[in-house]
C-alpha cells in the first residue's frame, strides 16, 4: 500500500500475478478421455440398469409392434396385467403382453381368454386358442412369474408354449414404439 500524505488516500497495488501454466497437448488429452469415460459409464448404467433398446424381428406382437419396430423399455417399472414387455427366451429376443401374474389362474375356453374365472379387460378381443400348446389349462402362474400372450394371438409362441415366464427374463415395459417401416 502506498499512502499520499497530501489527500491521506490508500492506493492499493495488485499482488502480482503468477503467469499462467499453458496447457499440454496431453492434459487436454487426459481430459478428453477422462470425460469420454464418465459419459461412457454413465451411458452404460443407463443402458443396462434403466432402460433397454431392442428391435423387433417378428409380428408376434402385431398390430401394437411391427417387424422393425424399435421399442423402448423402462426396466425398473412395476409389471402389472395389460403392460406390453420385452423378455428373453431360449436367448431370443420376443414381445407380447402380460396375461397374468404370480398366483392367477389362465384358463382358455372356447377361443376366450379368463383370468381367476373373469373374462380379460382388452381393447381388441382376440381370439385365442389352446390349440398346439405345450401347457395344460387351466395354468396357475408360478412365483415370480409372469403369464405373456401375443397380441398376434395366432403365434402360439408365447405362454402357451414356453409356460410362465421368469421376471428375471423380463427386459421391461415397453414405453416407446417408433415405427421403422411403412411410414
Amino acid at each position: 500500500m502506498l499512502m499520499d500524505d497530501t489527500a491521506e488516500t490508500v492506493i492499493e497495488q495488485d499482488p502480482p500475478k503468477k503467469p499462467k501454466k499453458k496447457r499440454t497437448a496431453k492434459s487436454y488429452a487426459i481430459s478428453f478421455f477422462i470425460k469420454a469415460a464418465v459419459t461412457a459409464l454413465l451411458l452404460w448404467i443407463l443402458l443396462y440398469w434403466i432402460v433397454g433398446v431392442f428391435v423387433c424381428h417378428d409380428n408376434s406382437s402385431y398390430p401394437m409392434i411391427k417387424d422393425g419396430d424399435l421399442c423402448i423399455t423402462y426396466r425398473l417399472a412395476k409389471l402389472k396385467q395389460g403392460d406390453m414387455i420385452a423378455y428373453k427366451i431360449n436367448d431370443e429376443q420376443r414381445f407380447g403382453r402380460i396375461i397374468a401374474t404370480e398366483g392367477d389362474s389362465v384358463d382358455i375356453v372356447n377361443d376366450y381368454v379368463t383370468v381367476n374365472g373373469k373374462s380379460i379387460l382388452e381393447d381388441t378381443l382376440y381370439p385365442t386358442t389352446s390349440e398346439g400348446a405345450s401347457i395344460a389349462f387351466p395354468y396357475t402362474v408360478s412365483e415370480d412369474c409372469v403369464f405373456v400372450l401375443n397380441d398376434y394371438r395366432s403365434d402360439i409362441s408365447d405362454s402357451r408354449t414356453y409356460g410362465a415366464i421368469r421376471l428375471d427374463d423380463v427386459q421391461g415395459r415397453i414405453v416407446f414404439v417408433m415405427r421403422r417401416r411403412g411410414i
